[in-house]
């Protein structure tokens, strides 16, 4: 028997309120691939995921998305901007750090509490 095998993998984000989040994402960069209703598929750097008009404090809070990336403190800057539009008040970030495992990491929290690791790898 031959063993199947997958042509993509993606979570579903959930979302406090569906439209902020959606903006957020767009604001950061994500591309909107297509919405109907509350399910929505974005994509950064040929890597998508699902919003989802769904949310579950305990869920969103412990929900966190990885993004590999060649400079975590553009990305800090870049986020910056866009909180400082002031159109996301409950979406918040930490400036750039070094971690242990040979990262440095800009961390974001979108609207609804979902952590995002911008981490750009040392060599």
């Amino acid at each position: 028997m031959t063993q199947p095998t997958a042509k993509d993998v993606k979570a579903f984000v959930p979302a406090k309120n569906f439209s902020e989040s959606l903006n957020f994402y767009q604001a950061l960069g994500w591309k909107l691939n297509w919405q109907n209703g509350g399910l929505a598929e974005l994509e950064l750097a040929g890597n998508r995921f699902f919003l989802q008009d769904f949310y579950f404090k305990k869920l969103a809070e412990n929900f966190m998305l990885y993004v590999n990336v060649n400079d975590a403190q553009g990305w800090w800057e870049h986020v910056s901007a866009v909180l400082e539009s002031g159109e996301f008040p409950t979406a918040r970030a930490q400036q750039p750090k070094h971690e242990t495992y040979g990262a440095t990491v800009t961390y974001v929290w979108d609207p609804s509490g979902v952590l995002l690791h911008f981490a750009e790898i040392l060599d």
